[in-house]
């Protein structure tokens, strides 16, 4: 079991380089930005709008990679595609090392972007698909976790590195990767599914150590393993259409909670409350969430997904409310005000309001980010890496990729006009609301896939 532990957690450690690449890439903007906005070359100095497509223009480039890595991880195998998406990280930090005006800063986001929606669908899947099913939890949280990492390792970097070196440093992680994975197996299902069984033993040898019963591990694998090609009517199917519907309106609710929202108001908020250095804020925020994410990957095998899902859930609608209350209070006359803009309002408030009211919107802050990272952050990568089937593993993983993306864009876009229709404190109870949602849409429709191998939850909606 110790041999079996070591080489698992080797081949896990390889893959999640990935998810460290592509946190670093969420949070290289952060700091890089303020630096590009006041560069003395004109070429490449971003105005406010331009700062903002900076940031997002990731997300595009992250649903495109998500549709890709839908298509490599069913024709070239989960190993391949993570060594193959190492490229596009490492040539996007080049194109923007050696950018000489702003559309090459945009596409060497949008190079890693791609990268990112590649690594966010694989790795899901190549760990859950390498895991045993009592640590299947933990290591699948470690996805996130690492993501977190990356944006939390970006911020302490760029506090002292300037955005040329960080970008170098971006680049350490993805070639890592390439570097490690070239040493792991391929997934036993993968190999399964491609009449390939010889090898698919000596990747469970890999995996489980010498002394663990390989050969039966391979017939309840080979089982579940169906050859022919997945067809657009099987679609009709409830044993792929729901647990598709189930991993799509995961995503959707992960976005929706008001995530990018709440990060949004984190400078002013800590600002407010007498942090004057924004830099060690964001540090601040993603300390939290690596702690947090941590206790989920500790405690997700023995409470169950469900659970956490619950609670996370409840957490973040009642920050969410609070948050709401803080910007009442605050911003009384807001509902005359058609400026959107959190600095104009905020400095607009009534004085002394915000101050003697900060500990209410710090607190909501630090809460909504725990609460975050403790369920709505790694539960739903997790359940879309156990809940399909694997002829339809690559396309509906895609799906939901491309999901999540697209309403990270939006959110991210049109918060702005969200506030200026709703006002701020609206904005905040309706991402309350929806927190509700998420709760009660877990408590319905999610299964609990805790200690479950992968061919019993594919049971499990074959049979229901």
């Amino acid at each position: 079991l110790r041999v079996q532990n070591k080489k698992l957690y080797l081949a896990t450690f390889a893959a999640v380089l990935g998810p460290l690449s592509f946190g670093f890439v969420l949070g290289y903007s952060s700091p890089v930005i303020p630096e590009l906005r006041k560069i003395n070359d004109p070429k490449l100095r971003l105005d406010s709008n331009q700062a903002s497509w900076f940031g997002s223009v990731v997300t595009l480039g992250a649903a495109a990679g998500g549709i890709l890595g839908g298509y490599l991880v069913d024709k070239v195998g989960r190993k391949l595609s993570l060594m193959l998406c190492s490229i596009p990280y490492v040539f996007g930090y080049l194109v923007i090392i050696s950018a000489q005006n702003v559309w090459m800063l945009y596409f060497g986001r949008m190079l890693s972007g791609l990268a990112s929606g590649i690594t966010s669908l694989v790795v899901p899947v190549y760990i859950s698909e390498v895991s045993h099913p009592k640590v299947r939890g933990m290591l699948g949280s470690c996805v996130q976790l690492m993501v977190v990492t990356g944006i939390l390792g970006a911020y302490v970097a760029g506090v002292a590195l300037r955005w040329h070196w960080l970008a170098v440093l971006g680049s350490v992680p993805p070639c890592m990767m390439l570097l490690f994975m070239s040493f792991m197996p391929e997934t036993p299902r993968f190999l399964l599914s491609r009449n390939q069984p010889s090898e698919a033993v000596a990747a469970l040898r890999f995996l489980r150590g010498p002394q663990a019963d390989h050969e039966w591990e391979c017939q309840q694998i080979e089982a579940g393993v169906q050859e022919e090609e997945l067809k657009l009517s099987e679609f009709k199917n409830p044993s792929i259409y729901r647990p598709l519907l189930i991993g799509v309106a995961l995503m959707f609710f992960q976005q929706v909670t008001g995530i990018n929202a709440i990060m949004f108001y984190a400078e002013t908020i800590f600002e407010d409350a007498n942090f004057k250095d924004s830099r060690m804020a964001s540090v601040v925020v993603g300390s939290i969430q690596v702690c947090f994410t941590a206790v989920a990957a500790l405690i997700i095998d023995k409470t169950g997904r469900k659970v956490l899902l619950y609670i996370s859930g409840m957490i973040m609608a009642l920050s969410t409310a609070s948050f709401g209350l803080y910007f009442k209070v605050v911003l009384p006359n807001q509902n005359n005000s058609s400026n959107p803009d959190v600095w104009f309002t905020l400095n607009a408030a009534s004085p002394g309001t915000e101050s003697s009211m900060s500990w209410l919107a710090v607190v909501s802050l630090g809460l909504f980010v725990a609460g975050f990272a403790l369920g709505w952050g790694p539960i739903p990568w997790l359940v879309i890496s156990e809940i399909f089937p694997l002829k339809a593993r690559g396309v509906s993983s895609a799906a939901c990729v491309l999901t999540n993306w697209i309403m990270a864009f939006l959110v991210t876009k049109e918060f702005q006009d969200l506030l200026a229709f709703l006002t701020s404190y609206g904005t905040f109870w309706l991402f309350s609301a929806l927190c509700c949602l998420n709760v009660t849409f877990t408590a319905f429709y999610v299964p609990e896939t805790k200690g479950q191998t992968l061919e019993q939850i594919e049971a499990y909606f074959r049979r229901s």
